[in-house]
């Protein structure tokens, strides 16, 4: 199961049972009790948020209320709410071990020391394909101060669709292929590309984006984390 269509399984127990408190499970917020407008709490996290407009459903979870497009997302958003919750910012980076376009294995520790950017991506997702070319200016940019792009791809082709793609772009970053067992999107908890996410020299995530980060943003971060 790729991003996009990585809901957790997890089902949120009802009640008190087992120890959660009331107030930690979702609830549903009355209809009559929705706002005029406000920002759908999903596409926000996808990175593909709107603005605000009327919501479909809202839930109140740990004294908070989150409103959405759609009831097939207020239904996700119950089972598993923590999944929707902000970052945890710096976490460690996880570790991974993947194969280049040239088939070669290379893992975090391959770049202990660097500044990482790496870009969860896929041919067939528009706004990755549109935040590749920042990606490549980046790396030309920074390379000397300590930057090293990364782009993960996953798509299910591997190789066999990413290394034309790549060669034709001329994208001259390294591009590693995701996959197997323990994908890297599922350990850095990837849910929709482009996924996005600064690694310190100390192997800290320090700064993560989903969907096509505002222009300048990637930059700045990455300016901060080279001082």
């Amino acid at each position: 199961m790729k991003p996009m269509q990585a809901i957790s399984a997890l089902a949120l127990l009802a009640g008190v049972a087992g120890g959660v408190r009331a107030q930690d499970v979702p609830q549903d917020i009355p209809k009559n009790e929705l706002p005029q407008k406000a920002v759908c709490a999903v596409c926000e996290l996808q990175g593909s948020a709107h603005g605000e407009e009327r919501p479909a459903a809202g839930v109140r979870y740990k004294g908070k209320a989150y409103y959405f497009c759609n009831g097939k997302e207020a239904a996700a958003f119950k089972q598993a709410p923590e999944d929707y919750m902000p970052p945890v910012l710096p976490r460690p980076a996880p570790k991974f071990t993947l194969k280049t376009l040239e088939e070669k294995e290379t893992t975090l520790n391959d770049y202990k020391g660097k500044i990482l950017l790496v870009d969860f991506w896929a041919t067939w997702c528009k706004p990755c394909v549109e935040t590749m070319p920042e990606m490549q200016k980046l790396q030309e940019k920074y390379a000397a101060k300590g930057l090293v792009v990364l782009g993960v791809s996953i798509d299910e082709k591997g190789v066999k669709a990413v290394r034309p793609f790549v060669q034709k772009r001329k994208f001259t970053y390294p591009i590693l292929l995701d996959g197997g067992d323990r994908p890297a999107w599922r350990e850095f908890g990837v849910k929709s590309v482009p996924a996005l996410f600064l690694v310190s020299r100390e192997g800290q995530i320090v700064r993560q984006w989903t969907g096509k980060p505002k222009k300048g943003d990637v930059e700045e971060a990455v300016q901060s984390a080279l001082k």
